[in-house]
């Protein structure tokens, strides 16, 4: 399945500066793996010691949050848009 990604600017710097990238995955943990072939480094910004998405980032698939759907679980599809957002906090 080819989805676009939407890459944050802090991480770009592991994509060449690119903004969006297409990837072929079936599913979230796919894609990260997938994104560390072509980003080598990026995997270790996304996913803690246990290949779990860190706590500070959100991924989205078609606006939707994956914690609300299969979590890195959760499927993906032909022409689905991924969004990688890190989380804003603040006092």
């Amino acid at each position: 399945m080819s989805v676009t990604v939407l890459i944050p600017t802090p991480l770009q710097k592991f994509t060449g500066d690119r903004a969006k990238i297409d990837c072929e995955a079936g599913s979230i943990t796919e894609l990260i793996d997938a994104l560390e072939g072509s980003c080598p480094g990026i995997k270790a910004r996304l996913c803690d010691e246990q290949g779990k998405p860190r706590r500070f980032l959100n991924f989205y698939v078609n606006s939707e949050d994956i914690r609300f759907l299969q979590n890195t679980d959760t499927p993906l599809n032909d022409g689905d848009e991924v969004s990688i957002v890190p989380a804003v906090a603040g006092g």
